[in-house]
């Protein structure tokens, strides 16, 4: 168990986990205007991307050199890390659900949550871990200026904010999870 708490303190986790409870409890403020409508789908996607930015921090260690002539096998600890950091991410929004605020039905935080992570840990393989934050913000800031997803082009460019049960919202994410957390897994964080 001690390496557990090791590798938490390496990757940053304590850091990363305040940071999406504060997201979330900032989302269940600004939600909490009680009128009962429907609510606009870019607030939970903004505190599920704050959270996958967050948690991109501790996609790499201290020391990258350390990591690679490690005498263990890195590709399921990493893939561990990217699936149990989008469950932590996306149980942030049921969370606010208990305090009595609907921010998204679970199918959306779900796809949306791991697309992100997956995002998140393709931008940690492709770049390093200190800017691995960038593809999700980029893509949020892209869907929130695309015009309206009319198209299947469109669409997969709004993937994040389209409703669950959307093919290619549903197809985009599951691809982006299955396709980042694979590179990740076995390449690691970039030099």
């Amino acid at each position: 168990m001690r390496w557990a708490m090791l590798y938490a303190r390496s990757r940053q986790v304590p850091a990363s986990l305040a940071a999406v409870v504060i997201s979330a409890v900032a989302a269940w403020v600004i939600a909490g205007s009680g009128d009962g409508g429907p609510v606009d789908p870019r607030l939970p996607v903004l505190v599920l991307t704050a959270g996958a930015m967050a948690a991109s921090v501790g996609l790499s260690g201290q020391d990258l050199a350390l990591d690679r002539a490690a005498a263990i096998r890195w590709g399921p600890r990493r893939a561990a890390h990217v699936l149990l950091a989008g469950a932590i991410v996306g149980a942030a929004l049921p969370a606010v659900r208990m305090m009595g605020e609907d921010l998204a039905t679970t199918a959306f935080v779900v796809r949306d949550s791991a697309g992100l992570m997956g995002l998140a840990a393709l931008g940690a393989a492709l770049s390093d871990g200190r800017y691995a934050w960038t593809p999700p913000f980029a893509w949020l800031s892209f869907s929130f200026l695309a015009p309206p997803p009319a198209s299947v082009p469109t669409q997969v460019a709004a993937w994040m904010l389209l409703p669950p049960g959307t093919a290619a919202g549903t197809w985009t994410a599951l691809i982006l999870t299955v396709v980042g957390t694979a590179a990740y897994a076995f390449a690691g964080p970039r030099r």
